[in-house]
């Protein structure tokens, strides 16, 4: 079993930009809806994605905040496209952007679609008390937000959120 440990950020500016040294193009898709998890129905999101060239079934656990535990398992392309057509909620279309800053990757998502407007930046970490540099790009933390996770955009996207819960 794998165990997650992920803190996520608003990003405040452009300037992640010039360091990103990868940009992967994503579309992703859920089996499940947040109600279900919300009610407890199901304790895990299952989540559909592919990724560039390359396609996933993923399975997280509910907990809110930076430690789940994480399923990934890879599966063909037109597998993945058949299960996004039986996702539930909306797509969630996203390019992801890796940088580098200070010895930790960050994953820098910017949202399309429904989504567009929306930037954040992610850090995957080895324990939880691990230090990390943090870039001046990066703005207030959300790791502990619902709304930012990405099965909460597929339900209820960044275009409908109000001028407050941005």
């Amino acid at each position: 079993m794998a165990i997650e440990i992920e803190r996520k950020f608003l990003v405040s500016s452009d300037a992640w930009r010039t360091a990103a040294h990868r940009v992967v193009p994503m579309a992703q898709g859920y089996l499940n809806d947040l109600a279900a998890m919300d009610t407890g129905a199901m304790k895990a999101s299952v989540r559909v994605r592919i990724a560039g060239d390359a396609a996933f079934l993923n399975l997280k656990s509910r907990e809110l905040g930076h430690t789940r535990q994480e399923f990934d398992y890879p599966i063909p392309v037109e597998d993945a496209r058949a299960l996004l057509a039986l996702s539930v909620g909306g797509l969630v279309d996203k390019r992801r952007h890796y940088v580098e800053f200070e010895g930790h990757l960050w994953e820098v998502d910017e949202f399309l679609g429904d989504n567009a407007g929306l930037v954040v930046a992610e850090i995957e970490l080895g324990s939880a008390d691990e230090a990390f540099a943090r870039p001046g790009w990066l703005g207030a933390e959300v790791t502990d937000e619902s709304r930012y996770y990405n099965i909460a955009l597929a339900t209820r996207p960044y275009a409908q959120w109000s001028a407050a819960e941005r």
